[in-house]
């Protein structure tokens, strides 16, 4: 039984698809916006930020659609975080979709978290 909430969060974000995916999927791209520094290893990614080092494993993906990793550290089987673009049929807006999982006394922090970065990662392409 998962003692983590999960946050589903919707940002808007005016770049396409595939361009987008590069700012979720890449270490280089994931380095300017997510995280100080992000280093790679096939699926393992190092995401470094001031004097911390998280580890998480690259569990899915589908190019141009969703990345999800899964932080090394945590226990709960059930949890990871997701970066999925949504495509809008008929307007055609881009939507960048986060799902993460935090403690019940962590979930405004860890929205504010995500604002904060998904904030960055717009001034980052202009979107």
């Amino acid at each position: 039984m998962s003692s983590k909430i999960r946050i589903d969060l919707e940002f808007p974000i005016h770049a396409s698809p595939s361009f987008l995916y590069q700012y979720i999927s890449t270490p280089d791209s994931m380095g300017e916006w997510f995280a100080d520094n992000v280093n790679s290893r096939g699926k393992q990614y190092t995401f470094i930020w001031n004097d911390s080092e998280e580890v998480a494993d690259r569990i899915s993906q589908k190019t141009d659609v969703y990345i999800r990793f899964k932080w090394e550290e945590d226990d709960d089987d059930d949890t990871y975080f997701e970066l999925r673009i949504e495509v809008d049929d008929l307007t055609k807006d881009v939507s960048l979709l986060v799902v993460d999982f935090a403690d019940e006394d962590e979930v405004e922090e860890s929205k504010m978290f995500w604002e904060n970065q998904i904030s960055e990662l717009k001034h980052v392409i202009g979107g």
